[in-house]
């Protein structure tokens, strides 16, 4: 069988940046207008007061201190509160593809490889702006690439379900080259009147080169998923939308999640998972120069690498980067394996895991060639 290998990668990062205190400005600026047209019913008690969201709440929440945007203006303006995309014509490249293509064409140069010698894109994100042509298709004929495509949804855990698909198809022999690309768009699903996620999430496009038999690179080990389901995380829009009555303001429609929940029972769900990957595979915490975790908040973060590592890891063995760039959901982790992977020696090993709706989670064992 076929060894598989990572020889590429690539991150596609926005231009705007919205800061902490900026997003705070507009938020309170927004809770401001909603308390006052609704003063009278908030004194009565039939409507409960928004409260101020602040730079130190958001940071002692998250750890997140800033996010980059595909639209700014949009989102900070108090009477929108979401991006602002020009419409595209059928004929232009979407939004998605264009960014996956950029990370993409990154991640070949890095490999020195053509795109006429990919024979497989997956397109796994939690994002998707349309259901169909597949957004993966798309990246496949703008790139060039060959074979097949076709795009994959795990939420949060996209990234690592897509690397397992991809490096099992290498494995048997029907594709020899994949691009695995998770383009996010968070902010257009993000409620950012929600006092209590407006923080969370930023935008990107990663992208990874897996090859057969390659010398160069990260050697996959070893690839593990495992799904328990959860409405704890959701999103209810889809084409049933337009089948709803009463579809004003439908809150269930964007980004959704009962935080205390998801973090009692998705830490030991993670933890767990990870150690009985490690133990199938004969690795041992003190194998790991390096943990490349999914970045929704710091404190989760913290707990995974305690456990996993059996004492506070240092900062260098599970590099954060959701301070810069907020959650990208399936592209977090990957974008730490991107920027925290070019100081390993040959035989170094490391642990991509990414996790999140579902529940679902994803782990891959690394070795540097």
């Amino acid at each position: 069988m076929r060894t598989v290998s990572i020889t590429g990668h690539g991150v596609f990062t926005p231009s705007q940046i919205i800061t902490n205190d900026e997003l705070v400005v507009a938020f309170n600026a927004f809770a401001d207008a909603q308390n006052e047209e609704h003063a009278e019913e908030i004194a009565a008690g039939t409507v409960k007061a928004i409260a101020h969201s602040s730079a130190d709440f958001i940071t002692s929440a998250s750890g997140i201190n800033q996010r980059y945007v595909v639209d700014k203006e949009g989102v900070l303006d108090p009477t929108r509160m979401f991006p602002k995309l020009a419409p595209r014509p059928d004929d232009a490249p979407g939004q998605m593809a264009e960014m996956g293509i950029d990370a993409a064409r990154t991640a070949l140069k890095m490999a020195g490889t053509d795109a006429a010698d990919v024979d497989l894109v997956i397109c796994a994100a939690s994002n998707h702006e349309r259901a169909y042509p597949a957004v993966a298709i798309e990246i496949q004929q703008l790139l060039g690439a060959g074979g097949f495509a076709f795009d994959m949804n795990v939420a949060c855990s996209s990234a690592t379900f897509g690397l397992q698909a991809a490096a099992d198809m290498i494995k048997s022999g029907s594709v020899s080259k994949a691009l695995v690309i998770c383009p996010e768009i968070c902010s257009a699903h993000l409620e950012w009147r929600d006092r209590d996620c407006h923080f969370i999430f930023g935008d990107v496009a990663t992208a990874l080169l897996l090859e057969a038999d390659a010398t160069s690179g990260f050697r996959i080990d070893s690839t593990r998923c495992a799904t328990e389901f959860s409405n704890n995380i959701r999103n209810n829009n889809g084409f049933l939308r337009r089948t709803r009555d009463q579809m004003e303001d439908r809150r269930d429609m964007q980004f959704m999640q009962n935080g205390r929940k998801v973090f009692k029972e998705v830490l030991p769900m993670v933890s767990a998972h990870i150690k009985a990957h490690m133990a199938d595979e004969g690795v041992q915490a003190a194998d790991l120069k390096r943990l490349w975790l999914h970045q929704a908040n710091k404190a989760m973060n913290d707990f995974i690498g305690k456990k996993v590592l059996g004492r506070t890891p240092e900062p260098f063995e599970q590099p954060n980067i959701l301070q810069d760039y907020a959650n990208t959901s399936s592209a977090g982790s990957i974008i730490a394996f991107s920027k925290h992977s070019s100081d390993m020696a040959p035989g170094d090993r490391g642990l991509i895991c990414s996790f999140g709706a579902g529940y679902s989670v994803g782990s891959v064992v690394l070795t540097k060639h």
